[in-house]
């Protein structure tokens, strides 16, 4: 059942990613003009329809085998950032997010969860030691949070706030740097 699913979120991900077109369940954000959320919002396209919902609680697994849930990175917002090392946009936006990870990290936590089928031998060829100042790799094995959160495609990014509840999401890769994306962030 496993290799299923997992083959269809691979599926449904090629035909996403690398797409240039936002993705957003017919769900943009609606910010009034002139706060820097509007600008944000006219060439982001977030999504807030499931803003509230509860991170999944399913594990994702660190660097050596540690088991982690959402839980273990309370007390601040969490963005979960869900990428795939074939998925050349996922591999493009890794360095703008460990230099948000670097720039926020008083105030974020930046969570790059690989939805690699090879598992670590695949996360591997991205996070070479010391590639990365901040960014840290997880592994969604067998892609259970991301079946969760309704994943349609690669990269996806979710925001949660300190309570562990959904702010937005965005389906596309996104310009981490960009003034437009970081007014979306706490």
């Amino acid at each position: 059942m496993r290799v299923v699913i997992a083959t269809l979120l691979l599926t449904v991900s090629l035909q996403a990613c690398g797409s240039k077109t936002p993705a957003t369940d017919g769900n943009a954000d609606t910010a009034k003009p002139g706060t820097p959320q509007a600008s944000a919002a006219a060439t982001v396209a977030v999504d807030r329809s499931h803003a509230g919902t509860p991170a999944p609680t399913f594990a994702f697994e660190a660097r050596g085998g540690a088991i982690k849930h959402m839980a273990n990175f309370g007390g601040k917002p969490v963005l979960v950032n869900l990428w795939a090392s074939w998925c050349a946009p996922c591999v493009a936006e890794l360095p703008a997010l460990d230099a948000l990870a670097s720039a926020k990290a008083e105030t974020l936590t930046v969570l790059a969860v690989s939805q690699d089928m090879e598992g670590w031998k695949a996360v591997d060829k991205r996070f070479k030691p010391d590639a990365f100042a901040k960014l840290t790799p997880y592994l969604d094995q067998p892609g259970n949070y991301a079946l969760a959160v309704g994943a349609k495609g690669l990269p996806i990014s979710i925001l949660y706030d300190a309570a562990g509840k959904e702010v937005w999401r965005v389906a596309r890769p996104l310009e981490w740097n960009s003034a437009e994306v970081r007014a979306l962030l706490p």
